[in-house]
């Protein structure tokens, strides 16, 4: 009886996965009905998306003092600064919220010292150096010169520039080209402890990786210790086989308390992405080599793994990675691409 019970279980299964969705697929309430009714499979995104949202939310009315809001108002200062031509006024609809921000955080030193809090006091003061006059705008530049002082100015200002040839690098197209090509999964590594300052080095390539609005909204969890990586390569599929001769392992975590609204939800993924490529070319550059490690949307591996590394509710893991030093003897997979016709589509 239990077993014809579970065979019709599983057979009732099979059957709401293939014919429910196609029931309710053609309007966008009949998708939200499926996915309230029969499937759980976004529960653990709108969860993390909504915390990050309050979280953000909650700091922003508390203290004025939000690094991610600041650090985004700062970056649309900048795109203003560099506009052709360049209104006479502007940003008149940010520039307070700027402010409390900026002067929330800039009276704590260990704020003062920060490279992002110096990088937008030199984008305000230029900011207020060239816009012209407007009651607002007046009494926001007043604010900003009595909260600084003419000393916080340094030789180098990290504004706007014009990009100069001299100091692009050396490196041809073949060259670049030839490095994709190199770079390939390894899931074979030496028995070696990987030296951290090569890890930072590649770290700090992949921290030049461009983010929308610079908040880059991700951490780089690295775990080098044995019995960690032990419990961490057993959480994500994928690493059967070859997971006991991985040196270091790195989750990469997406904060989601950088954004006010469910519309960024995505930037999370978009920007550890193109910073994750940075570090794995990085890498190669360093004699270490990589292997980018798939995260399915699984419910109980993402509680596995939240466990493990003590993260938020606000916070996701988005991919995870294999690093250490290749072992000449292991073989890597050719994994032909598409050809270019395939993926390419001018207009």
């Amino acid at each position: 009886m239990k077993k014809r019970l579970k065979r019709l279980y599983k057979k009732w299964l099979g059957l709401t996965a293939s014919l429910l969705p196609v029931l309710f697929v053609n309007r966008s309430f009949f998708s939200t009905i499926y996915y309230l009714l029969f499937s759980n499979a976004f529960k653990r995104e709108k969860l993390t998306v909504l915390n990050g949202k309050v979280k953000h939310i909650k700091e922003a009315k508390r203290s004025k003092a939000s690094l991610y809001t600041l650090i985004r108002n700062t970056h649309r200062l900048e795109k203003g600064l560099l506009m052709r031509p360049r209104r006479d006024v502007f940003a008149l609809d940010f520039i307070v919220e700027t402010m409390d921000n900026f002067e929330n955080l800039y009276k704590f030193e260990d704020c003062k010292s920060s490279s992002q809090i110096k990088w937008s006091h030199d984008v305000l003061n230029e900011y207020f150096k060239v816009t012209g006059s407007h009651a607002q705008l007046d009494k926001q530049r007043n604010r900003f010169n009595t909260i600084t002082s003419a000393s916080d100015s340094q030789i180098i200002s990290s504004i706007p520039y014009k990009r100069s040839e001299e100091n692009r690098p050396n490196l041809s197209f073949d060259e670049f080209y030839k490095l994709t090509r190199f770079r390939r999964s390894v899931r074979w590594f030496l028995n070696k402890p990987v030296d951290r300052n090569l890890l930072d080095k590649a770290l700090s390539a992949a921290n030049q990786a461009p983010s929308a609005c610079n908040r880059q909204p991700f951490e780089y969890r690295v775990l080098d210790d044995a019995e960690l990586v032990r419990k961490a390569v057993k959480i994500p599929m994928g690493t059967a086989g070859y997971g006991h001769a991985i040196p270091v392992f790195i989750v990469i975590v997406g904060n989601l308390d950088a954004y006010f609204d469910e519309r960024d939800r995505h930037v999370i993924y978009i920007d550890a992405s193109l910073s994750s490529m940075s570090f794995m070319l990085a890498l190669e550059t360093l004699g270490l080599s990589s292997c980018a490690v798939n995260w399915p949307d699984v419910e109980h591996k993402e509680r596995e793994m939240h466990k493990l590394l003590g993260l938020k509710d606000y916070q996701r893991p988005i991919m995870c990675m294999a690093v250490g030093y290749p072992d000449p003897e292991g073989m890597v997979a050719f994994s032909e691409k598409r050809q270019l016709d395939s993926i390419r589509r001018y207009n």
